[in-house]
């Protein structure tokens, strides 16, 4: 595996990072596309040294490629630009949990086991495995089966928000404790503003020089690297408000991850695209 300082035979990345600090934005853009060129256009990632059970091990390669960081922070991941990789159908924003969670309000005295028996649904191919995916999670459009809806207040907050009288699941009293069983009952919140909000999230990743999506042909070798502009949380909340970007859950028990992800389908992504390598 190589290592950053391999990246470029004349330049090491620290240098590169000590570089970008005087250039513009297509400078730093050039500079991207000089690794991508050297480290990954043409090629087929080569996962094998990853953990196969990883459905992300393809976006570690190529981390591992372009010199991008692997951590967990909120800052972009190269000279300002976030890196994106190929997927077939939909690309993470990020991984961004809830300011609030009900399953840790002690005024209801539930536990995360107990929110997932409450809202979650079982999955038959994984044994009856409580999860709260899929079908569970609301989305723009209205209220879904379980009785959950999407609230977007003035202030751009985002709440997700039960009531009992919309719940259509027939045994729904047997699994909502008497307490919750109530109309606009908030279960999960995010700040739209303020420390640790989506606007920060946003906008610390996103809003800096912009973005950067690396695509595979149909055999898998990446073909091109698309840059986009960047991101305003504004922009980013409006999406939210149509349904194009969306909140995409994998929590499930036996895992304490909540997996909390907000993502955007890929044409939403190639359509922002505004400088590529190679041109088509």
């Amino acid at each position: 595996m190589m290592t950053k300082d391999q990246l470029i035979p004349q330049y090491s990345i620290q240098t590169l990072i000590i570089m970008s600090e005087n250039m513009t934005v297509t400078e730093d853009r050039e500079k991207i596309i000089e690794i991508y060129k050297t480290n990954v256009h043409g090629k087929k990632p080569d996962t094998k040294n990853f953990n196969q059970k990883h459905d992300g091990k393809q976006g570690h390669w190529l981390e591992d490629a372009i010199g991008s960081k692997r951590d967990a922070s909120n800052a972009p991941d190269l000279f300002g630009f976030e890196i994106k990789n190929h997927t077939r159908q939909k690309v993470t924003f990020g991984d961004w949990s809830p300011n609030y969670w009900i399953f840790t309000d002690k005024d209801y005295g539930i536990t995360r086991d107990d929110f997932l028996k409450i809202f979650g649904k079982p999955n038959e191919a994984k044994n009856n495995r409580l999860s709260w995916s899929g079908e569970p999670i609301p989305n723009i459009k209205g209220t879904n089966s379980f009785g959950v809806k999407i609230i977007i207040t003035k202030n751009n907050d985002i709440s997700f928000v039960y009531s009992y009288s919309k719940d259509q699941r027939s045994n729904k009293s047997s699994l909502v404790p008497k307490k919750m069983q109530t109309e606009d009952l908030t279960i999960a919140k995010w700040n739209g503003s303020g420390q640790k909000s989506l606007k920060e999230k946003v906008e610390k990743k996103f809003n800096v020089k912009g973005w950067a999506k690396c695509s595979q042909d149909s055999e898998g070798r990446y073909d091109s690297i698309g840059f986009g502009s960047p991101m305003s949380f504004e922009t980013w909340i409006g999406h939210v408000k149509t349904g194009e970007i969306y909140y995409d859950s994998g929590m499930y028990q036996g895992n304490s991850r909540n997996y909390c992800q907000w993502r955007a389908n890929n044409t939403f992504w190639n359509n922002r695209i505004v400088h590529r390598y190679p041109k088509l």
